[in-house]
């Protein structure tokens, strides 16, 4: 596997990862009583809190790694 379609694939998985967490994410707002904005407010903000954890986590990997 070539070191570009490992970086595509990583990509890949990182944003369905992020995208399960805003679903769940919407999905308990919703259950506890919370309007569809609200609700979408809560799966944007796991969607972007996902997305920073794994560069942040990616930074510190290629820090070791260097």
């Amino acid at each position: 596997m070539s070191d570009l379609a490992a970086v595509l694939f990583a990509a890949a998985l990182v944003v369905i990862v992020a995208s399960l967490a805003a679903a769940a994410a919407a999905k308990l707002a919703r259950l506890e009583g919370a309007a569809y904005p609200t609700a979408v407010k809560h799966a944007a903000l796991a969607f972007a809190g996902t997305l920073t954890l794994a560069a942040a986590l990616t930074g510190a990997l290629a820090a070791l790694h260097t």
